[in-house]
């Protein structure tokens, strides 16, 4: 008996530590949706550093192009799901955009977060949800009916519309300086998924 509990406390000590990541969840709104895996590039520009799903912007300059982001694929019809949790980790900086559906012909809608957690439409300023806290996990999704309209969802809420038009997009998140933005920030990204009908 005493041997296996000695193999037992043994075996415990040596079990690695596994890092805890956010719960599965389901889409958001009815589908029926078919998960799917697009190709993505990292875009690194100015300051901006990419390390797997970690984004930081280490400088504090406030001009010019200051990105670490994954662009993926672009796509031009149906309805497409985004879900991933973000973390800001250190956000020194403020005004830095975390979620992107962009048209190829340019900004169509951006995400971001000012310090001390507003969460925010670029194009228009509208607020968006509050909360996103250094250390807090928030999860995202963004629903896009491609030449109908596009939905953010905030932990499972429905937060904002806006209407789309045609044409083709593609998703991108990471750490962006907006225009009237700077860094340092530090967000780091898990749980990243993808649906389409």
């Amino acid at each position: 008996m005493r041997l296996v509990l000695v193999g037992a406390a043994a075996i415990g000590l040596l079990a690695p530590a596994v890092a805890a990541l956010p719960a599965s969840a389901d889409p958001v709104e009815s589908g029926p949706w078919t998960s799917y895996s697009p190709t993505f590039t990292v875009q690194e520009r100015g300051c901006g550093d990419v390390s797997d799903l970690t984004f930081r912007l280490t400088c504090s300059t406030s001009s010019g192009d200051q990105r670490a982001e994954r662009r993926y694929a672009t796509y031009s019809g149906g309805t497409r799901q985004f879900e991933g949790h973000f973390r800001i980790t250190s956000l020194e900086g403020t005004r830095i955009s975390l979620k992107q559906t962009f048209k190829t012909t340019g900004p169509f809608f951006m995400l971001a977060v000012e310090r001390g957690g507003r969460l925010y439409a670029v194009h228009g300023g509208t607020t968006i949800a509050t909360g996103a806290t250094v250390g807090t996990t928030v999860r995202v999704n963004t629903v896009h009916v491609v030449g109908s309209s596009h939905r953010t969802y905030v932990n499972g809420s429905l937060k904002h519309t806006v209407s789309s038009e045609s044409g083709s997009f593609y998703d991108k998140f990471g750490a962006y300086r907006t225009n009237s933005g700077q860094g340092p920030a530090t967000v780091q990204w898990s749980g990243i998924r993808f649906w389409r009908k």
